[in-house]
């Protein structure tokens, strides 16, 4: 294999997992467990929080390779865009909710936005699938995790709103 394309196929790699460094890394700068949120009567259902570093960190690693393994499956030039497309809005929607929640403290509108977020993995899922169908298995456990964090989210909205008064 030759330099130049040894680093065609290294490109790839390094900017998936740029990005889901750089969608975690936000994510957490975003999120904020001090007084509010220790206030928060939390469901019962809900993991405890030093679980979620660990789930995230899985979680986007098999994003990254989920997006790796459909980008070089796809046929074409079109199709990999629409593959930066879909995970872009979905990491900005990642980023969205975290910022609503933990910064505005504002869960219900998170609980509006996290419908969207779950669409958008559900849709990733789909188009990853299409390409590879491990990389669309790989997004699962995302799709999940959201299903999850919504029902926690519904639960915080439940147990102490109103919000915003």
């Amino acid at each position: 294999m030759t330099l130049a394309r040894a680093r065609r196929r290294m490109w790839p790699v390094l900017v998936a997992a740029l990005a889901a460094v750089a969608v975690a890394g936000l994510g957490a700068i975003s999120t904020d467990l001090g007084p509010w949120y220790q206030g928060l009567k939390q469901p019962a259902w809900k993991p405890p929080d030093w679980a979620f570093g660990p789930i995230w960190t899985t979680i986007f690693a098999c994003a990254a390779v989920s997006g790796l393994k459909a980008w070089r499956a796809a046929p074409d030039r079109a199709s990999r865009d629409w593959l930066l497309i879909g995970f872009g809005f979905n990491g900005f929607l990642n980023v969205l909710w975290s910022l609503l929640f933990f910064r505005l403290h504002r869960p219900d509108w998170s609980l509006a936005e996290v419908a969207l977020l779950w669409a958008s993995v559900a849709v990733l899922v789909r188009m990853t699938g299409r390409q590879a169908r491990s990389a669309g298995w790989l997004l699962v456990p995302y799709l999940v995790w959201v299903s999850l964090a919504a029902s926690i989210n519904w639960g915080v909205v439940r147990l102490n709103g109103p919000f915003g008064g």
